[in-house]
Protein backbone atom coordinates (compact mmCIF):
# COMPACT_ATOMS: atom_id res chain seq x y z
CA UNK A 1 0.00 0.00 0.00
CA UNK A 2 1.07 3.40 -0.90
CA UNK A 3 2.06 4.95 2.38
CA UNK A 4 0.56 8.78 1.29
CA UNK A 5 -2.33 7.39 -0.34
CA UNK A 6 -5.73 6.91 2.46
CA UNK A 7 -6.40 3.31 3.17
CA UNK A 8 -10.09 2.19 1.05
CA UNK A 9 -11.58 2.24 4.75
CA UNK A 10 -10.52 5.45 5.68
CA UNK A 11 -9.14 6.40 8.89
CA UNK A 12 -8.14 3.64 11.35
CA UNK A 13 -8.46 4.21 14.67
CA UNK A 14 -6.71 1.43 16.96
CA UNK A 15 -8.26 0.84 20.62
CA UNK A 16 -6.88 -1.49 23.33
CA UNK A 17 -8.40 -2.26 26.74
CA UNK A 18 -6.61 -5.34 28.82
CA UNK A 19 -6.17 -8.71 26.55
CA UNK A 20 -9.04 -6.90 23.81
CA UNK A 21 -7.68 -5.17 20.76
CA UNK A 22 -9.92 -3.23 18.04
CA UNK A 23 -9.75 -1.30 15.29
CA UNK A 24 -12.13 0.92 13.80
CA UNK A 25 -12.90 2.02 10.13
CA UNK A 26 -13.89 6.00 9.46
CA UNK A 27 -15.71 5.08 7.00
CA UNK A 28 -19.51 3.58 8.02
CA UNK A 29 -17.91 3.64 11.85
CA UNK A 30 -17.11 1.06 11.27
CA UNK A 31 -15.93 -2.01 13.73
CA UNK A 32 -12.73 -3.49 11.05
CA UNK A 33 -11.54 -5.76 14.05
CA UNK A 34 -12.18 -7.28 17.25
CA UNK A 35 -9.90 -9.68 19.18
CA UNK A 36 -9.25 -10.92 22.57
CA UNK A 37 -6.14 -12.85 23.80
CA UNK A 38 -5.56 -12.46 19.98
CA UNK A 39 -8.59 -14.00 18.94
CA UNK A 40 -11.14 -13.04 16.85
CA UNK A 41 -14.30 -12.22 17.95
CA UNK A 42 -16.15 -11.00 14.34
CA UNK A 43 -14.86 -10.96 11.01
CA UNK A 44 -11.98 -8.78 10.24
CA UNK A 45 -11.25 -7.32 6.91
CA UNK A 46 -8.01 -5.54 5.73
CA UNK A 47 -7.10 -1.93 6.14
CA UNK A 48 -7.05 -1.11 2.51
CA UNK A 49 -10.16 -3.71 2.06
CA UNK A 50 -13.49 -2.02 0.56
CA UNK A 51 -15.75 -3.42 3.36
CA UNK A 52 -17.38 -6.50 2.05
CA UNK A 53 -20.65 -7.15 2.77
CA UNK A 54 -21.36 -4.28 4.91
CA UNK A 55 -19.00 -5.93 7.70
CA UNK A 56 -19.16 -4.18 11.10
CA UNK A 57 -21.19 -1.17 9.58
CA UNK A 58 -23.27 1.13 12.02
CA UNK A 59 -26.77 1.47 10.45
CA UNK A 60 -28.71 4.64 10.12
CA UNK A 61 -31.47 6.14 10.03
CA UNK A 62 -32.71 2.15 9.21
CA UNK A 63 -31.29 -1.17 9.82
CA UNK A 64 -32.13 -3.95 7.30
CA UNK A 65 -34.72 -3.07 4.40
CA UNK A 66 -37.05 -0.57 2.90
CA UNK A 67 -39.12 -2.84 0.96
CA UNK A 68 -38.98 -1.62 -3.07
CA UNK A 69 -37.09 2.19 -1.73
CA UNK A 70 -41.01 3.70 -1.10
CA UNK A 71 -42.36 4.33 1.86
CA UNK A 72 -45.22 7.47 3.38
CA UNK A 73 -43.90 9.41 5.96
CA UNK A 74 -46.14 12.31 7.04
CA UNK A 75 -48.26 11.91 4.31
CA UNK A 76 -45.88 12.44 1.98
CA UNK A 77 -44.35 9.17 -0.81
CA UNK A 78 -40.93 9.21 -1.16
CA UNK A 79 -38.20 7.06 -3.20
CA UNK A 80 -34.79 5.93 -1.92
CA UNK A 81 -32.25 4.43 -4.04
CA UNK A 82 -32.03 0.72 -4.40
CA UNK A 83 -29.11 -0.08 -2.49
CA UNK A 84 -29.89 -4.05 -2.91
CA UNK A 85 -30.51 -3.78 -6.54
CA UNK A 86 -30.58 -7.78 -6.84
CA UNK A 87 -33.68 -8.08 -4.64
CA UNK A 88 -34.81 -4.06 -5.24
CA UNK A 89 -34.71 -2.81 -1.73
CA UNK A 90 -33.18 0.29 0.19
CA UNK A 91 -30.38 -1.41 2.42
CA UNK A 92 -29.05 -0.57 5.86
CA UNK A 93 -29.49 3.16 5.46
CA UNK A 94 -27.86 6.38 4.54
CA UNK A 95 -24.39 6.53 6.71
CA UNK A 96 -22.35 3.07 6.07
CA UNK A 97 -20.35 5.28 3.71
CA UNK A 98 -20.13 8.44 5.31
CA UNK A 99 -16.48 9.06 6.23
CA UNK A 100 -16.90 9.70 10.41
CA UNK A 101 -14.73 12.54 11.96
CA UNK A 102 -12.99 11.58 14.96
CA UNK A 103 -14.76 13.80 17.81
CA UNK A 104 -12.86 12.56 20.98
CA UNK A 105 -10.26 9.28 21.43
CA UNK A 106 -7.97 7.90 24.21
CA UNK A 107 -5.99 4.42 24.03
CA UNK A 108 -9.47 2.45 24.74
CA UNK A 109 -12.68 5.07 23.29
CA UNK A 110 -13.44 6.94 20.38
CA UNK A 111 -15.92 9.30 19.09
CA UNK A 112 -16.97 9.90 16.12
CA UNK A 113 -19.44 12.28 14.14
CA UNK A 114 -21.05 12.56 10.94
CA UNK A 115 -24.09 14.26 9.52
CA UNK A 116 -27.06 12.52 6.96
CA UNK A 117 -27.72 15.44 4.72
CA UNK A 118 -31.70 15.95 3.28
CA UNK A 119 -31.60 13.86 0.45
CA UNK A 120 -33.70 12.34 -2.07
CA UNK A 121 -35.89 10.04 -0.36
CA UNK A 122 -35.16 11.25 3.09
CA UNK A 123 -35.36 15.07 3.12
CA UNK A 124 -34.23 14.72 7.37
CA UNK A 125 -30.82 16.39 8.63
CA UNK A 126 -29.48 13.94 11.56
CA UNK A 127 -26.27 14.18 13.05
CA UNK A 128 -25.13 11.01 14.10
CA UNK A 129 -22.76 10.07 16.86
CA UNK A 130 -20.71 6.89 17.61
CA UNK A 131 -19.01 6.03 20.62
CA UNK A 132 -16.79 2.89 20.62
CA UNK A 133 -15.39 2.11 24.50
CA UNK A 134 -13.21 -1.67 24.93
CA UNK A 135 -13.06 -2.57 28.81
CA UNK A 136 -10.79 -5.34 29.88
CA UNK A 137 -13.62 -6.83 31.53
CA UNK A 138 -16.83 -6.14 29.55
CA UNK A 139 -15.30 -5.84 26.26
CA UNK A 140 -16.80 -3.67 23.30
CA UNK A 141 -19.36 -1.07 23.81
CA UNK A 142 -21.40 0.77 21.17
CA UNK A 143 -23.49 3.19 20.98
CA UNK A 144 -25.36 5.39 18.30
CA UNK A 145 -26.68 8.67 19.53
CA UNK A 146 -29.13 10.32 16.68
CA UNK A 147 -30.17 13.53 17.04
CA UNK A 148 -32.80 15.35 14.35
CA UNK A 149 -32.07 18.91 13.23
CA UNK A 150 -33.72 19.58 10.82
CA UNK A 151 -37.48 21.36 11.38
CA UNK A 152 -39.71 18.41 10.44
CA UNK A 153 -40.21 14.95 12.42
CA UNK A 154 -38.46 11.91 10.92
CA UNK A 155 -38.22 8.62 11.08
CA UNK A 156 -35.33 6.22 12.31
CA UNK A 157 -33.84 3.46 13.40
CA UNK A 158 -30.51 1.77 13.75
CA UNK A 159 -28.80 -1.51 14.84
CA UNK A 160 -25.03 -2.52 14.39
CA UNK A 161 -24.04 -4.85 11.40
CA UNK A 162 -21.22 -7.48 12.54
CA UNK A 163 -20.38 -10.97 12.20
CA UNK A 164 -19.37 -12.92 15.51
CA UNK A 165 -17.11 -15.51 15.18
CA UNK A 166 -17.04 -18.09 17.88
CA UNK A 167 -13.66 -19.90 17.54
CA UNK A 168 -11.88 -22.02 13.86
CA UNK A 169 -14.53 -23.52 11.43
CA UNK A 170 -17.24 -22.22 9.96
CA UNK A 171 -20.63 -21.49 11.45
CA UNK A 172 -22.13 -24.71 10.42
CA UNK A 173 -20.20 -26.23 13.59
CA UNK A 174 -20.71 -23.46 16.14
CA UNK A 175 -23.88 -24.05 18.57
CA UNK A 176 -25.95 -21.05 18.85
CA UNK A 177 -28.31 -19.24 21.76
CA UNK A 178 -30.69 -16.78 20.52
CA UNK A 179 -33.66 -16.20 23.75
CA UNK A 180 -36.28 -15.13 21.22
CA UNK A 181 -39.67 -16.53 20.98
CA UNK A 182 -40.92 -15.39 17.96
CA UNK A 183 -39.38 -14.97 14.31
CA UNK A 184 -40.08 -12.49 11.30
CA UNK A 185 -41.47 -14.87 8.04
CA UNK A 186 -39.98 -13.38 5.20
CA UNK A 187 -40.37 -14.59 1.48
CA UNK A 188 -37.43 -17.22 -0.06
CA UNK A 189 -36.54 -14.80 -3.13
CA UNK A 190 -36.81 -11.10 -1.94
CA UNK A 191 -36.55 -11.16 1.96
CA UNK A 192 -40.23 -9.16 2.49
CA UNK A 193 -41.71 -9.67 5.74
CA UNK A 194 -44.88 -11.62 6.23
CA UNK A 195 -45.35 -12.55 9.51
CA UNK A 196 -44.93 -13.09 12.72
CA UNK A 197 -44.33 -16.59 14.13
CA UNK A 198 -43.27 -18.82 17.18
CA UNK A 199 -39.69 -20.33 16.76
CA UNK A 200 -41.26 -23.30 18.59
CA UNK A 201 -43.95 -24.02 15.52
CA UNK A 202 -42.75 -22.30 12.12
CA UNK A 203 -41.09 -24.30 9.95
CA UNK A 204 -40.72 -27.65 12.07
CA UNK A 205 -39.48 -25.09 15.04
CA UNK A 206 -35.80 -24.52 13.17
CA UNK A 207 -35.67 -21.19 13.90
CA UNK A 208 -36.02 -22.05 17.99
CA UNK A 209 -32.40 -21.79 19.80
CA UNK A 210 -33.76 -20.92 22.84
CA UNK A 211 -32.10 -23.61 24.26
CA UNK A 212 -27.97 -23.94 22.70
CA UNK A 213 -28.01 -25.90 20.15
CA UNK A 214 -25.69 -26.74 16.67
CA UNK A 215 -26.54 -23.97 13.91
CA UNK A 216 -25.75 -26.55 11.67
CA UNK A 217 -27.05 -26.55 7.98
CA UNK A 218 -29.26 -24.21 8.97
CA UNK A 219 -30.02 -20.79 7.01
CA UNK A 220 -30.92 -18.21 8.74
CA UNK A 221 -32.12 -14.34 7.17
CA UNK A 222 -34.60 -13.35 9.93
CA UNK A 223 -35.46 -10.86 12.60
CA UNK A 224 -36.25 -12.13 15.64
CA UNK A 225 -38.23 -10.40 18.50
CA UNK A 226 -39.93 -11.21 21.78
CA UNK A 227 -36.25 -12.04 23.33
CA UNK A 228 -35.73 -13.18 26.99
CA UNK A 229 -33.94 -10.48 29.27
CA UNK A 230 -32.06 -10.35 32.89
CA UNK A 231 -33.63 -8.06 35.30
CA UNK A 232 -31.89 -4.89 33.55
CA UNK A 233 -33.73 -5.88 30.30
CA UNK A 234 -30.41 -7.09 28.56
CA UNK A 235 -30.66 -9.90 25.91
CA UNK A 236 -27.58 -12.00 24.97
CA UNK A 237 -26.99 -13.94 21.89
CA UNK A 238 -24.24 -16.30 22.35
CA UNK A 239 -21.78 -18.82 19.55
CA UNK A 240 -19.49 -21.26 20.33
CA UNK A 241 -17.08 -23.23 18.90
CA UNK A 242 -16.30 -27.14 19.80
CA UNK A 243 -13.44 -26.24 21.21
CA UNK A 244 -15.12 -24.01 23.92
CA UNK A 245 -14.64 -20.51 22.94
CA UNK A 246 -17.50 -18.53 22.49
CA UNK A 247 -18.34 -14.62 21.85
CA UNK A 248 -21.25 -13.43 22.95
CA UNK A 249 -23.50 -10.15 21.99
CA UNK A 250 -25.53 -8.15 24.92
CA UNK A 251 -27.51 -5.43 24.00
CA UNK A 252 -30.51 -3.27 26.23
CA UNK A 253 -34.78 -2.98 25.80
CA UNK A 254 -33.91 0.00 23.09
CA UNK A 255 -33.52 -2.93 20.54
CA UNK A 256 -36.57 -4.81 20.71
CA UNK A 257 -35.29 -6.86 17.58
CA UNK A 258 -32.46 -9.11 16.19
CA UNK A 259 -31.33 -10.09 12.95
CA UNK A 260 -29.54 -13.32 12.55
CA UNK A 261 -27.95 -13.90 9.82
CA UNK A 262 -25.22 -17.45 8.35
CA UNK A 263 -23.77 -15.68 5.84
CA UNK A 264 -24.53 -17.77 3.34
CA UNK A 265 -22.51 -15.95 0.67
CA UNK A 266 -21.27 -17.16 -3.11
CA UNK A 267 -18.10 -15.87 -2.76
CA UNK A 268 -16.43 -19.17 -0.82
CA UNK A 269 -13.95 -16.79 1.17
CA UNK A 270 -17.22 -15.38 2.88
CA UNK A 271 -19.39 -18.49 2.87
CA UNK A 272 -20.52 -18.83 6.66
CA UNK A 273 -17.41 -17.63 7.93
CA UNK A 274 -19.32 -15.32 10.30
CA UNK A 275 -22.80 -15.15 11.97
CA UNK A 276 -24.19 -11.73 11.53
CA UNK A 277 -26.08 -10.83 14.70
CA UNK A 278 -27.30 -7.26 14.64
CA UNK A 279 -29.60 -5.86 17.10
CA UNK A 280 -32.00 -3.13 15.70
CA UNK A 281 -34.30 -0.77 16.93
CA UNK A 282 -36.87 -1.66 14.58
CA UNK A 283 -37.63 -4.59 12.01
CA UNK A 284 -37.33 -4.53 8.35
CA UNK A 285 -39.16 -2.42 6.33
CA UNK A 286 -40.50 -0.29 9.56
CA UNK A 287 -40.73 2.72 7.46
CA UNK A 288 -43.76 1.05 5.89
CA UNK A 289 -45.17 -0.95 8.62
CA UNK A 290 -44.40 1.50 11.17
CA UNK A 291 -43.38 -1.07 13.90
CA UNK A 292 -41.46 -0.24 16.48
CA UNK A 293 -40.26 2.77 14.10
CA UNK A 294 -39.02 5.84 16.17
CA UNK A 295 -40.10 9.36 15.09
CA UNK A 296 -37.87 11.52 16.03
CA UNK A 297 -38.96 15.38 16.76
CA UNK A 298 -36.97 18.73 15.61
CA UNK A 299 -34.00 18.78 18.25
CA UNK A 300 -34.43 15.50 20.36
CA UNK A 301 -32.19 12.34 20.62
CA UNK A 302 -32.26 8.78 20.96
CA UNK A 303 -29.22 6.77 21.68
CA UNK A 304 -29.18 2.75 21.09
CA UNK A 305 -25.63 0.40 22.46
CA UNK A 306 -25.16 -3.46 22.67
CA UNK A 307 -21.51 -4.84 23.59
CA UNK A 308 -19.40 -7.69 21.85
CA UNK A 309 -17.41 -10.05 24.70
CA UNK A 310 -15.22 -12.97 24.91
CA UNK A 311 -16.71 -15.40 27.10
Amino acid sequence: MNASRRPLSGSRIDLEAGAYRASIASIGATLRLLQHEGRDLVVPFGLDELRPAYRGATLAPWPNRVVDGLYTFDGIDQVLALTEPARGHALHGLAAWLDFAVLERDASRVLLGATVEPQAGYPHRLELAVEYALDAEGGLRQSVTATNVSDTPAPYGTGPHPYLVAGPGPVDEWMLTLPAAEVLTVTPDRLIPVAIADVASEDGGVFDFRSERLIADTFIDHAFRSLSRDADGVATVTVRSPEGTATAMTFGPECGWVQVHTADNVDPSMHRAGLAVEPMTCPPDAFNSGTDLIVLAPNASTTAAWTIAAV
